[in-house]
């Protein structure tokens, strides 16, 4: 979520530009810096608040070899803690679920209150003077926007989400997004992709007419409708008036605007808005539904998608109806980026390979390009850095 310094080159040299050299995208001690200066300096969303409504509830959240805690306190408040055990750095927890009025580590029994102190060791007369007080889990930066819980793993963390967030929050309104319940668990999924690959897929929507026959055959492409603020690019996607040829596709635009109309001004009942956040963020609004996604690295060439959906507590058939069918949309679209993405890293992994010029509606990617670059000049470079061994 950290916003890059606005290029100040002039209009015509930023589209000199070109993609990036092949051996970024498979390079594992690359990947390795890019957790420790892009992605850990950033902000992650763990899960959204309705996901833990209850004391001890709790949602792990992993980036690289790091795994944080999302926990409801007895008071109703949120807590992040690193879920890792003071005493010897067993994981805690794992996944989802409820701690019972603590959290004990599984390895050797310390015991930890909800706040992250210290409560209690088996044997603890084994451990002359040991002070519990100096042995809390360590705390992370964490704050509730949007209705999600947000993260920061590093030491020293970047704006808030809620003052990033902030000139889009207006737009945002109609969705009540704080009010969201999920549709459907948490999910990851594994591709064989690197995560930049898979991040440049979604900030770039040059592909869409081509790549996604579906999606194109409902709505007009976002790149027609798009602007953005630094860190944060938002597209919309017009529904058009023409029938889709496919069953599914048709019956979703017939009624997904009479079936969203309680809760939706008319313009948002017709359209689907994505939020394109970096480093590795995106939001997918639809009228029915949401989604979040997160593009994580783990290895050069594998990243792991994690993501989920959310909706407002609606129990009608119609509405269950619209969801399955906006869900099947969406899946059929996630299934051909998966595709595509896969297709470029074997393409960029050829020897034939050199870096291609971009386009103006490549302009994000261009954005998120930038950041790499400011972040880890090497990655300007044609081959690896000998430092990078």
């Amino acid at each position: 979520m950290n916003s890059p310094a606005p290029c100040t080159a002039a209009p015509e040299a930023r589209w000199t530009a070109r993609s990036l050299p092949a051996w970024v995208y498979n390079h594992a001690p690359l990947t390795r810096i890019e957790i420790e200066r892009i992605l850990k300096p950033s902000w992650q969303i763990a899960c959204h608040v309705s996901q833990i409504p209850n004391a001890g509830d709790y949602i792990t959240f992993e980036l690289g070899a790091d795994s944080v805690i999302v926990l409801r306190e007895s008071g109703g408040g949120i807590r992040a803690l690193r879920n890792v055990c003071r005493h010897r750095g067993t994981r805690l927890l794992e996944g989802s679920g409820r701690c019972h009025g603590r959290i004990t580590c599984p390895y050797h029994g310390w015991t930890y209150r909800y706040d992250g102190s210290l409560l209690a060791t088996p044997a603890r007369e084994s451990f002359p003077g040991l002070d519990l007080r100096a042995h809390s889990l360590d705390a992370v930066h964490m704050e509730v926007a949007l209705g999600f819980v947000w993260v920061c793993l590093a030491a020293e963390a970047p704006p808030p989400p809620s003052s990033v967030w902030a000139p889009l929050i207006e737009e945002l309104a109609p969705y009540r997004l704080e009010e969201l319940v999920p549709t459907q668990p948490l999910y990851l999924e594994e591709w064989d992709v690197n995560w930049k690959i898979a991040m440049d897929n979604y900030l770039e929507s040059y592909h869409v007419p081509i790549g996604h026959p579906g999606l194109n055959r409902l709505f007009t492409p976002d790149y027609e409708d798009q602007r953005g603020v630094p860190g944060i690019a938002r597209g919309f996607s017009w529904m058009r008036e023409a029938p889709s040829s496919r069953w599914s596709e048709r019956v979703y635009q017939k009624h997904v605007s009479e079936v969203t109309a309680p809760h939706l001004p008319e313009a948002q009942r017709r359209s689907w808005r994505f939020y394109s956040c970096l480093p590795n963020l995106g939001l997918d609004i639809m009228p029915e539904q949401m989604d979040f996604f997160q593009v994580l690295p783990c290895g050069p060439g594998k990243t792991v998608i994690r993501g989920g959906a959310f909706g407002l507590a609606d129990d009608r058939r119609e509405m269950r109806l619209i969801r399955w069918l906006g869900n099947r949309i969406n899946m059929q679209v996630n299934r051909e980026d998966r595709l595509l993405c896969e297709r470029l890293q074997r393409g960029i992994n050829d020897s034939a390979y050199r870096p291609g010029p971009l386009s103006r509606i490549e302009t994000w990617m261009l954005e998120f390009h930038d950041l790499l670059r400011a972040r880890i000049p090497e990655v300007s470079l044609p081959e690896p850095p000998a430092r990078f061994a």
